[in-house]
């Protein structure tokens, strides 16, 4: 590959030529102890745990830039007893072994330091030749993860060592151009933060604003009166589904299939074929399934989890004589007449008392499910046709504005993702 005037080959890619290359330990305090893993075995177990002291950091404790979370705690004369396994504001955790490719930094309060735990190493820097944020975007950089992943000792549990870490190669831009690369994706991330936050936020009210108007407990301006009560057998027949496994699925099939994992992880509470696409399937496949309409509401019959029981998604924006079918661990239910506006029944599924009610009709003890003869006597209350739709206005209002702010969320990771690349190589030079 042809390298650019100003640019070399190394062994982590091509770099400017003012760069060197070097590996962690060159980057590692003079200090001692400066790399290091977890104590022995038999020297941290978990009669060691206090409620308070000094915090353990575990593997749940790296899932974020900042060693962070709920933590277990050791004694302050436990962690003088392993001294050389402390980890201090500045430091670089990495996991040894579990969730490998984990990596954190220590943050400077709200503890004066910490203990590793088995499964993980530590690194302190040298200042003078190194900045730790600038080590922590380079060791989530795509480049560092796989080469991680391509170090890792498959032989027992997949791991890494503390030779392997300490060889592992880095490059090293001047200071100065350290200090500005890691300030520049501080921002980004913080800009993404601030995003994620607000996207909480609107859920938060949404979720609010939903549980009070799906239940009469606010209403609109403009109406009154009692709601119906009706059961879903009241209202719903139900229709063939399909059984087919995500590997019967197919680009080249000729008929949309949804599948039950992405109603539980994909899908919020409606699917409109006018802004997602499900996977496709070959109808001969699945000839025995209804095809779908819009207003159908298609609800997943199993959970691993509580929060997942009768998870659902109303169908709407699917264009006449589109073919698409429910698929394996579905129910199709389908109005016996007209009884919900269209787009209304997709945020029921979302409604605190119909989950409570789901939650006792489920059976199970690790998969929780439903039945169609446990559904047929649960309760909903039934505004007119008029006050749901303009309940429904409002609730897809604040859909759309989220999933403006989801979208504009990927859009700046990657961004981010672009900038990492860039900066972390010397392709864009910040001084």
């Amino acid at each position: 590959m042809e390298v650019m005037p100003g640019y070399k080959q190394t062994a982590v890619g091509v770099i400017p030529e003012d760069w060197v290359v070097t590996t962690i330990n060159g980057i590692a305090s003079c200090a001692r102890n400066a790399i290091v893993g977890g104590p022995f075995g038999s020297d941290l177990v978990s009669l060691d745990y206090e409620d308070r002291g000094v915090p353990v950091i575990r593997g749940q404790n790296m899932n974020s830039q900042w060693v962070s979370g709920n933590f277990v705690f050791v004694t302050l004369a436990k962690a003088n007893s392993l001294e050389a396994n402390l980890a201090r504001p500045g430091d670089i955790v990495f996991t040894q072994r579990g969730t490998l490719g984990q990596v954190s930094l220590v943050p400077e309060s709200p503890f004066e330091y910490y203990l590793v735990s088995q499964s993980q190493m530590k690194l302190s820097v040298n200042r003078g030749l190194a900045d730790s944020l600038f080590f922590f975007y380079v060791f989530t950089s795509v480049n560092q993860q796989a080469y991680i992943r391509l170090s890792t000792i498959q032989t027992g549990v997949p791991h890494i060592n503390l030779g392997i870490l300490r060889d592992i190669p880095v490059q090293l831009p001047p200071l100065a151009e350290q200090h500005a690369i890691a300030a520049s994706l501080s921002d980004a991330d913080a800009l993404i933060e601030s995003l994620e936050q607000l996207i909480a936020k609107k859920l938060h009210i949404k979720q609010g604003a939903m549980q009070e108007l799906l239940t009469g407990k606010r209403r609109l301006p403009g109406f009154s009166g009692e709601w119906e009560v009706k059961s879903f057998g009241d209202i719903f027949d139900y229709y063939s589904t399909a059984t087919n496994s995500r590997g019967d699925l197919t680009d080249g099939g000729d008929a949309y299939y949804i599948h039950y994992g992405d109603i539980h992880t994909r899908f919020r509470s409606h699917l409109d074929f006018r802004v997602h696409r499900p996977p496709r399937i070959e109808r001969r496949r699945c000839k025995n399934a209804t095809l779908l309409q819009n207003g159908d509401w298609i609800m997943v019959d199993a959970s691993e989890d509580f929060n997942g029981v009768g998870k659902s998604v109303e169908i709407l924006g699917l264009d006449e004589g589109v073919p698409a079918v429910a698929g394996l661990h579905t129910f199709l239910l389908r109005e016996k007449g007209p009884t919900f506006a269209l787009g209304f029944k997709g945020h029921l599924g979302n409604l605190e008392p119909l989950h409570d009610q789901f939650l006792r009709v489920a059976t199970g003890m690790k998969v929780f499910g439903v039945s169609k003869t446990a559904l047929k006597d649960l309760i909903l209350h039934v505004p007119s046709i008029a006050e749901q739709k303009a309940i429904a206005t409002i609730l897809s209002n604040m859909d759309t504005e989220i999933a403006a702010l989801e979208a504009k969320l990927v859009k700046y990771r990657q961004i981010k993702q672009g900038m990492m690349h860039n900066l972390l190589t010397g392709r864009i030079r910040l001084l």
